[in-house]
């Protein structure tokens, strides 16, 4: 069967995802690929008559059960389309399924869900990747506008931009759990946030990716993370060829769990390919006998949150290490400083230090 990949492209207000799509179907046009791009539901609600504001539950309910019922037609018609090309194909939807569950509440959307024969689990399953981009209301206030969007009911103000940010977090909640969400951080220079978008999508496609080094630093945390959102990992490394590294991950939130096989193969000095796949639990069970016998698995916390437009993850590593606590900067170029949080204190830069890769903290002693 044909190998489709299936990308949600999303974001809080004023993320920049119209010019983003614009960027994707050129790129990928261009290297062969046919790209088709499903419209976002709710703006063709909006401009048909529906009010998504409105206080007749009734009229919501009706609402935003059809957007979810059409928004599942259009990407079933058009994944049928995509299997009769010829060319590698690629459907990029302008939002997804999970977007609509981020202005209600989880009742409702169980009922919505429920009343479709659908189940969020279902939903997220439905894609290879999400890519939220971050709201420049979060850290690129000076670029945030509401006039390319007459559908939009942020406003500007410093009102709408407090809005605008609890709306980014929530449709980065309604995705999590899905094991390839990527938060595509703002920048002064917008270019760079659309060059991570079509290098995430890159990497969906196993295409060859420069190899580049998150910076990475130790840390020490004074008090909560706002708005963080708390997962624990478990990774294990598989027996691999030489210059490939293999691993397996089950990470959980709130006491549910994904799978994940991760293959990261070098194809030069410069150069690697990586490829992510979901797996059910009966062939993470499996895979586990594949366990590499010279490095143990690593368990760690993960605390993933926004700063300032800036997408962070910080590791507290509870085996086969303790004590140890680790940032991680997701996506901010090597030219752009880095707005660390003053609740984390910084003890040591660690960028490119083979001892603190998670591939060698597993070897054993």
């Amino acid at each position: 069967m044909k190998d489709i990949k299936k990308i949600v492209l999303t974001g809080g207000p004023c993320a920049g995802k119209t010019t983003a799509l614009v960027r994707i179907i050129e790129h990928f046009s261009s290297l062969g690929f046919k790209v088709f791009t499903i419209p976002e539901v709710p703006t063709l609600f909006t401009q048909a008559g529906m009010d998504y504001l409105t206080d007749n539950k009734g009229f919501f309910y009706e609402g935003e059960k059809a957007t979810l019922e059409i928004q599942l037609a259009l990407e079933d018609r058009f994944m049928r389309m995509a299997e009769q090309c010829t060319e590698p194909t690629i459907l990029v939807c302008d939002r997804g399924t999970m977007d609509i569950s981020a202005y209600m509440n989880a009742e409702l959307w169980e009922d919505i869900t429920s009343a479709v024969g659908t189940s969020t689990a279902e939903l997220r399953a439905r894609y290879d990747a999400v890519l939220h981009l971050v709201s420049a209301a979060d850290g690129a206030e000076q670029f945030y506008t509401t006039s390319n969007n007459a559908s939009r009911n942020e406003s500007a103000d410093e009102k709408g931009l407090q809005i605008a940010r609890m709306l980014d977090k929530k449709v980065i909640d309604a995705w999590t759990g899905h094991p390839h969400l990527r938060v595509i951080n703002n920048h002064v220079d917008f270019n760079k946030k659309l060059n991570r978008v079509l290098k995430e999508i890159s990497n969906v496609l196993a295409l060859p990716q420069p190899i580049e080094e998150e910076r990475k630093y130790i840390v020490k945390l004074h008090g909560d993370i706002p708005h963080a959102i708390v997962s624990e990992i478990t990774q294990t490394y598989l027996v691999a060829e030489p210059g490939c590294e293999v691993r397996l991950r089950k990470r959980g939130w709130d006491g549910k769990y994904v799978y994940v096989h991760t293959t990261k193969k070098k194809i030069s000095e410069y150069e690697q390919i990586e490829t992510e796949r979901q797996i059910n639990n009966n062939l993470y069970q499996s895979l586990l006998q594949q366990a590499d016998p010279y490095r143990q698995t690593i368990h760690k916390i993960r605390k993933s949150f926004i700063w300032k437009g800036q997408y962070f993850e910080l590791d507290t590593y509870m085996k086969p290490i303790n004590n140890l606590m680790v940032l991680e900067t997701k996506g901010i170029t090597a030219d752009e400083a880095v707005k660390f949080p003053p609740f984390l204190e910084v003890e040591k830069d660690i960028t490119g230090n083979v001892n603190y890769y998670n591939y060698n903290i597993a070897l054993r002693g």
